[in-house]
């Protein structure tokens, strides 16, 4: 797919299919919003279920650039982690598509087009959870805490904070990242996160050490 046709199909694809849903979303629909002829379309990019793989294969591109360049630069300390986290909080809040691409497979969208995570997102997380696996303590388990990284991202820049307007959630659920500009909001959720990271990877003997020391 490298000429214009293609490619606007495909920019077309992604904005529906991250709006509306893989089964909210028919071909004839994305036909139309791209100026097309159904048939044309299909003949040009394949049936709705090819374009959505190739809709979710460049998002899954986009995405493993982005970590590998910071599993790049990547040291084994908590502060690499924090480092790691940020790029991960960072490409989603600047892709907010992609964010809602897989925020729709997370509710059970397209439930007939299979392989996606196998071929995706595991491997990638896999490849982060060997990378910083060494580093963690004994007693957290790291792909939980990877995990929790993952939702506690998702969570925030889809849903926020529960004390929000209904108006402000409701526009964050249907329109991922349209409070990635909320600065101050975004300041204080990475806080939260850099001292979630620097808890969770403290030794428990020098927590305990810590406690004990408080409480003499």
């Amino acid at each position: 797919m490298t000429d214009a046709q293609p490619t606007h199909v495909l920019q077309v694809a992604t904005r529906m299919f991250a709006e509306l849903g893989f089964d909210g979303t028919s071909a004839q629909l994305i036909a139309q919003a791209a100026g097309m002829n159904l048939e044309a379309m299909v003949a040009q990019v394949g049936d709705k279920a090819q374009l959505y793989r190739e809709v979710m294969l460049l998002a899954h591109r986009a995405e493993r650039e982005a970590m590998q360049a910071a599993l790049d630069r990547f040291a084994p300390t908590a502060q690499g982690l924090i480092e790691l986290a940020d790029a991960y909080f960072d490409f989603y809040r600047d892709h907010p598509h992609v964010l809602a691409l897989w925020m729709h497979r997370w509710m059970g969208d397209a439930i007939d087009v299979e392989g996606l995570e196998k071929l995706y997102s595991r491997p990638l997380a896999n490849v982060v959870a060997d990378t910083v696996r060494e580093m963690i303590p004994g007693d957290v388990d790291t792909d939980y805490l990877l995990w929790t990284i993952v939702w506690s991202v998702y969570g925030f820049l889809t849903g926020g904070l529960q004390h929000t307007s209904p108006r402000a959630r409701l526009a964050r659920v249907h329109h991922p990242g349209r409070g990635r500009d909320d600065v101050a909001a975004h300041l204080r959720f990475r806080a939260h996160l850099h001292t979630l990271i620097r808890r969770m990877t403290t030794p428990a003997a020098f927590s305990g050490e810590r406690e004990d020391a408080s409480s003499g």
